[in-house]
């Protein structure tokens, strides 16, 4: 309410937020490079002190930690000190489901700037980047911005250590002897569905440079290696495995030609009667649509990907030659969509 009384609408507050909803994003991403909340322990601290930790200036870093606060990103005392939030939590480095590498990611240099160009892309349909830096999104990640290519990598990983447990309470191995986890990363799925099942047997299948960095426990002497192989290759071009499961967490983002012609490539090394399970953030019938919805948005500007909806993947994977399609949920952001493949006639 204005101090003549009147009453501004809910529109116009959250419209304003919403315009300025770049300085969350802002502030969250400082106070993870700051180390704020590794600074914070138990106990609520005056900013003062915080502010000697991080060494920042005193006064800005009051500033920065109000801004926090308006987002539930710590919790300003009665007294002035501030402490901890669960949200707060989440940035520690020590935390079990620490989204630290997560909220870097998002909010790298290259982000700002394409974001910018939104517009462009709605009407073009197509990503903004290779126009910007000459060249595709991964290709300039790994030769010009080394720095957020590890970001990148470490933000995989730990997304994929919050999801593993999740989706091995959810997949049903009945009957499976073998699975390959396909652009599987450092392989934290794969060696979560190894652990849970002891005559499970595995193979991660990703670019030779990221298999060379896998989880230790799937490497040669690690506790896993016995039944892990570890196989460089590249899923657009050939899945050389025979398996009973085929695992795609994460990966099918690219345009809808690069996704069929992957889950082409399962079709082809599969044995009839393979089961292919895809998993992804759907944006549709997820309670984390605001989520979802701003990684479908990003995914369109870097690399012209997507995140599909639930109707969308189905056509897709049908296309691909995959039979007797369901969808179900794995938590409130991710889901199973799992299709056969059928005998060959």
């Amino acid at each position: 309410m204005t101090k003549n009384g009147e009453t501004i609408p809910q529109s116009v507050i959250r419209l304003r937020e919403l315009g300025l909803s770049a300085a969350g994003a802002a502030a969250v991403r400082a106070a993870a490079r700051l180390g704020l909340a590794d600074a914070l322990g138990e106990e609520p601290t005056d900013p003062a002190e915080l502010a000697r930790a991080v060494k920042a200036d005193p006064d800005a870093l009051l500033r920065l930690l109000r801004a926090l606060t308006c987002h539930g990103v710590f919790a300003e005392q009665p007294d002035g000190r501030y402490a901890h939030t669960d949200s707060s939590r989440l940035l520690r480095t020590d935390t079990p489901r620490s989204l630290r590498d997560m909220v870097l990611w998002g909010t790298e240099p290259w982000t700002w700037e394409l974001w910018g160009h939104l517009d462009e892309a709605v009407r073009t349909g197509e990503a903004v980047f290779p126009g910007l830096h000459g060249m595709d999104f991964f290709d300039h990640l790994h030769a010009h911005s080394p720095e957020s290519a590890a970001v990148f990598d470490r933000a995989m990983t730990q997304s994929s250590r919050l999801s593993a447990l999740a989706l091995a309470d959810r997949l049903d191995l009945t009957g499976v002897g073998s699975v390959v986890d396909i652009a599987g990363g450092q392989g934290h799925v794969l060696a979560t569905l190894l652990e849970r099942e002891p005559g499970l047997h595995g193979t991660l299948l990703d670019l030779p440079e990221v298999v060379a960095g896998a989880d230790e426990r799937l490497r040669p002497g690690g506790a896993l290696a016995g039944r892990a192989t570890l196989l460089g290759g590249d899923c657009l071009r050939e899945v050389p495995v025979r398996a009973d499961l085929y695992l795609l967490k994460n990966i099918l983002e690219w345009d809808d030609e690069s996704t069929v012609l992957t889950l082409r490539n399962v079709v082809a090394a599969a044995a009839p009667g393979s089961r292919v399970v895809i998993v992804e953030n759907l944006v549709d019938g997820s309670p984390e649509l605001k989520f979802t919805t701003a990684m479908d948005l990003l995914l369109l500007l870097n690399v012209g990907g997507r995140k599909h909806t639930a109707d969308g993947l189905v056509r897709l994977v049908e296309e691909a030659g995959l039979t007797g399609v369901e969808v179900r949920p794995v938590n409130s952001y991710l889901h199973l969509v799992e299709g056969v493949v059928p005998a060959r006639g």
